[in-house]
């Protein structure tokens, strides 16, 4: 008998005769508790930064909220993949949105007051963040059918990308008529938004959505059930080579754009320009990306998407020689198109090939190890620029990029972002 993962593959129907997911009430629900809570995380530290220039925060207190949030984010995501696991992915959602709409005015009365109470508050809101991130993503497997699932990821990250131009943006024109006060209030209302509005999924787990939940009953451990979770990325090569050349792209490449690409926009071209301009041109090629994606169906989905993923080596490489600023630009407008290239296919892959009651642990799993190594990169980045100088780090995190990737791509079911089936899976 074919797989669980091929039948769903096989019962696909062409793009064209697919209903499209954004007529689906469910599935809008579902997008606009993700927009929401996108804006409330992209808009938080834009309105702290507008309290460090209204004195009432100092840098060093925005830097340590910054990093309480970072904290928060990171406890809360392996927690968050074995609760929504364990229990209906709607309610975690629910929670996590209730904590940080809790948290944000907390942070507002700690304004010129206390700096621990603060950092409490972004704490838990961070923490509220991390928890719906694998639950969003489970969720969408429960959501929207298999045959739409790669539209509505699409628009998923559209709504990611849409969200970080627009939050910061919105709070900057807020902040012409509304104090910090009342700017962290609004915060909190867009996390109630996201808590509350999108609705229940079709449970693909018997058991998960009753209030003694199964996973429960036999006293299972909170390490023992993400030990199961790793077992089960595990069980696709696929998904720990991905995985791996994920992080140690965002770890590299992300790093160079967030510490090298200031400053050669300062001392190499003297101005600031290249520096927005290479930001707003990856941002643009996401969605031009993200907005490919959602139709094209390639052959071999894997390695279209490692090459996606290969392409961010552009944006560090650009910036090793002195370059006409459009250079600069265009290299960082293809690593947006390849990075939505190589999410969405991932994301596709993991709702359709990983076991349905372990899709949040192993989601978990991809969120803490890609997104939470980032940091150590960022911390790295610098100090490897004094020792060693702008140009060796910079080619050394191009090449990284390069051929992460492609030794990712050398795994036999990387080309396909699925397992085979095995001799006991044919007829």
């Amino acid at each position: 008998m074919p797989s669980p993962s091929t039948l769903s593959a096989s019962s696909e129907s062409p793009p064209d005769k697919q209903r499209t997911v954004l007529l689906d009430v469910a599935f809008l629900r579902l997008w606009t508790g993700a927009t929401a809570s996108g804006l409330a995380t992209w808009a938080l530290p834009f309105v702290l930064g507008l309290a460090v220039l209204d004195r009432t925060l100092t840098a060093t207190g925005l830097g340590l909220l910054l990093a309480a949030r970072t904290v928060g984010f990171l406890a809360a995501v392996p927690v968050a993949g074995v609760l929504a696991d364990r229990h209906s992915r709607r309610r975690v959602v629910l929670w996590a949105g209730l904590a940080s709409a809790a948290a944000a005015p907390v942070l507002a009365a700690g304004l010129d007051r206390s700096v621990l109470l603060m950092a409490t508050a972004a704490a838990v809101a961070g923490a509220g963040q991390g928890a719906c991130r694998p639950a969003y993503q489970a969720l969408t497997a429960e959501v929207v059918d298999a045959d739409r699932r790669q539209q509505a990821n699409a628009a998923m990250t559209l709504s990611v990308r849409v969200t970080t131009l627009v939050g910061p943006s919105l709070a900057a024109l807020l902040a012409v008529f509304l104090d910090i006060w009342a700017l962290l209030v609004g915060i909190g209302l867009l996390w109630l938004v996201a808590a509350c509005v999108p609705g229940r999924g079709k449970p693909s787990v018997a058991g998960r959505d009753d209030p003694e939940p199964s996973a429960t009953k036999g006293g299972t451990s909170f390490v023992a059930e993400f030990t199961e979770g790793v077992r089960e990325a595990r069980r696709h090569p696929w998904f720990l080579a991905g995985l791996g050349a994920l992080t140690a792209v965002i770890a590299t490449g992300y790093s160079a754009t967030g510490v090298a690409l200031p400053l050669v926009s300062r001392d190499e071209y003297g101005t600031e320009v290249v520096l927005a301009g290479a930001m707003t041109a990856y941002t643009a090629g996401a969605l031009a990306g993200a907005l490919l994606i959602a139709r094209w169906r390639p052959r071999s989905p894997g390695w279209s998407a490692l090459a996606g993923l290969a392409a961010y080596g552009l944006a560090p490489l650009s910036l090793v020689v002195p370059a006409h600023p459009v250079v600069v630009m265009a290299a960082y407008a293809v690593a947006g198109v390849g990075i939505e290239l190589f999410n969405v296919p991932w994301f596709t892959a993991a709702q359709r090939e990983v076991a349905p009651d372990k899709l949040a642990r192993v989601s978990s799993l991809d969120f803490l190890l890609s997104y939470g190594l980032a940091p150590l990169g960022l911390a790295l980045i610098a100090p490897a620029i004094d020792a060693f100088g702008t140009q060796p780090v910079l080619v050394g995190c191009a090449i990284v990029c390069f051929a992460a990737p492609a030794g990712a791509a050398l795994v036999p079911s990387a080309r396909t972002f699925s397992q085979p089936p095995t001799r006991d899976d044919t007829p």
